[in-house]
């Protein structure tokens, strides 16, 4: 199937083309067929003519004026009296009538056959377009060729669409399944833990109810989580922006993660500027920062290092987070930042977590009008670069 449309006419020019060519083409076959018949014509009455008389007039049609009188009565002669006849009766406007007649049919038909293109596209594309309003989104709509180039254009960016669409709907029903079991997991627990309790099982004692509360606390989390990202999606995550210190900021969210990092051997060095100011939501940044500083135990304490650059220009602020764990499959890092993904290895069920973070992150970045990137780095394992403007009002985003 033909996705490109470069090199075709523009509907403009498609039309122009159809219409010049019909209105040439037909005065052309008039003018042909009288030209012809009058071809014919006299040529039928030269062979008539006698030889010496075939001379005397190829001469006077050279110089009428010579011999007036005799060059008229030649022609009434051989070509008859009605041959200078004006009316409209005439042979001739007959013939002129007949032809017009039998060429209307003939530019009717080939005006059809042009457009015949434009309307099978639009018919193939009213037939795609009803199919995807049905809800079938793996339907394609094929190109015609010889359609002006708009047209292509536009089947082109319809099945990019479709296109989208149906990997919407794949990643909406498996983010759908995810959720499911993210939120199935901790009320299947608290409740199992619950039931043994009113069934005497369990004592109903401080332990039991601490084991339900943290499940509890797991689904509450993953509810805000969601919540956040719902937020996110509608373009109404509101971030309260505050003319801080960034540096000062990271810092103090290294020392809070600092204690866990070393119960998995692991240590993080930090390289920045004394001040850094920006104009950010420090609560959010700083869950940022938590974000990759957690996934970085979780998924690289074998490397034993986190490596957090800030680098401070005039227009930008951008943090780096490179560690040196087992990093991830290249074909994974598109996926990295969408809902419930994880990597088979290294982003399992085991490890914790439920697959939102990156999400969350990626989300607060937008919020902030910057990004973030992940790349497998030079040295191994993974590498996240958030890039923040740095000079913005402060407002809400």
């Amino acid at each position: 199937m033909k996705l490109t449309y470069e090199g075709k006419l523009s509907l403009w020019g498609w039309i122009s083309a159809r219409i010049l060519s019909l209105a040439i083409g037909t005065i052309v076959l008039i003018a042909f067929c009288m030209w012809l018949r009058f071809a014919l014509w006299n040529f039928w009455v030269y062979q008539q003519m006698p030889e010496t008389v075939r001379q005397e007039f190829s001469l006077l049609q050279q110089n009428p004026e010579a011999n007036w009188d005799r060059y008229v009565r030649l022609v009434e002669q051989y070509y008859g009296h009605t041959f200078i006849n004006t009316s409209v009766a005439t042979v001739d406007w007959l013939i002129l009538l007949s032809l017009i007649l039998v060429a209307i049919p003939i530019i009717v038909w080939l005006g059809l056959y042009g457009i015949k293109p434009l309307a099978r596209q639009f018919i193939s594309l009213a037939r795609t377009a009803r199919t995807v309003a049905q809800g079938n989104f793996t339907v394609q709509c094929p190109q015609i060729d010889r359609i002006p180039s708009e047209l292509a254009g536009l089947v082109y960016d319809f099945n990019q669409m479709t296109h989208r669409l149906e990997q919407y709907e794949q990643k909406l029903r498996t983010s759908n399944v995810a959720m499911a079991h993210e939120l199935r997991s901790p009320i299947t627990a608290a409740m199992g833990r619950l039931q043994g309790i009113l069934d005497g099982v369990f004592e109903p004692s401080a332990e039991h109810l601490q084991q339900v509360m943290r499940q509890l606390s797991s689904l509450n989390v993953l509810i805000n989580d969601l919540h956040l990202l719902s937020l996110a999606n509608a373009g109404q995550l509101t971030v309260l922006r505050q003319h801080i210190n960034l540096s000062q900021l990271i810092r103090e969210r290294i020392d809070w993660l600092s204690p866990y990092a070393a119960t998995k051997a692991m240590v993080f060095k930090f390289t920045s500027p004394a001040e850094v100011w920006g104009n950010v939501d420090p609560e959010r940044i700083g869950q940022i920062c938590l974000i990759l500083m957690d996934n970085a135990v979780r998924y690289a304490a074998d490397g034993g290092v986190l490596n957090i650059t800030v680098i401070d220009d005039p227009v930008h602020i951008l943090l780096q987070f490179v560690d040196h764990g087992p990093g991830v499959d290249p074909a994974y890092l598109d996926e990295m930042f969408e809902p419930f993904s994880r990597e088979e290895v290294s982003r399992n069920r085991q490890s914790g977590g439920s697959g939102l973070g990156l999400s969350i992150a990626q989300a607060i970045c937008q919020a902030h009008g910057g990004e973030i990137l992940a790349s497998l780095s030079s040295q191994g394992g993974m590498c996240f670069e958030i890039n923040l403007p740095k000079v913005l009002p402060v407002s809400n985003c």
